[in-house]
């Protein structure tokens, strides 16, 4: 690995201080943590391979091989202004990657509150059926008990998906914002 493609991991070009280096690479970690996708392996999978790159590439630039991007007198309004068209397109892209992977869990946990609501309509209809067979109305029970705690942790879910989805949302309002005000 070169400093050029770990700068581009992080979504920033060559002239990126070490304030950029630090907050793309902050960025980026909240976005592709793992523990974002817990509920979907495959997601998590994904996103830990991705961390994995965006560690990797940090740890080359802070090292000495990755040798600092440090440019004396460098203020805050001017680092802001050097972010490039393509740091920005790559924030984005990047935002616009995890809205989707957390739309595709959203949709995999509002089909398991699904199957939970199923699951608890079959539990009740056995048991009344089967109310006179002792062993048919405990198993009917247990799916009934069991729906709902799915049910309810499928709620849960939806809730902190949305919850991530929002933020997401908010961080690309604000990358917009301060994009505009860079021009």
């Amino acid at each position: 690995m070169n400093r050029i493609e770990a700068l581009n991991i992080l979504g920033l070009d060559d002239d990126a201080t070490a304030k950029d280096i630090k907050t793309a690479y902050k960025e980026c970690v909240q976005i592709f943590h793992p523990d974002r996708f817990a509920t979907n392996k495959k997601l998590q999978e994904r996103a830990t391979e991705q961390f994995k790159r965006l560690q990797d590439a940090y740890e080359f630039l802070q090292s000495d091989r990755g040798g600092r991007a440090s440019r004396a007198g460098a203020s805050d309004s001017s680092a802001r202004a050097s972010r490039s068209v393509s740091y920005v397109e790559a924030q984005l892209a990047g935002l616009a990657a995890a809205r989707t992977q957390l739309v595709a869990q959203r949709d995999a946990v509002c089909d398991e509150r699904r199957n939970a609501a199923v699951m608890i309509a079959a539990g009740v209809i056995g048991a009344i059926v089967g109310r006179r067979i002792i062993w048919v109305a405990g198993i009917a029970g247990t799916f009934v008990i069991w729906g709902i705690v799915s049910l309810i942790s499928a709620c849960q879910n939806i809730a902190t998906i949305d919850e991530h989805l929002k933020e997401i949302a908010m961080q690309k309002r604000q990358l917009e914002e301060d994009w505009e005000e860079d021009r």
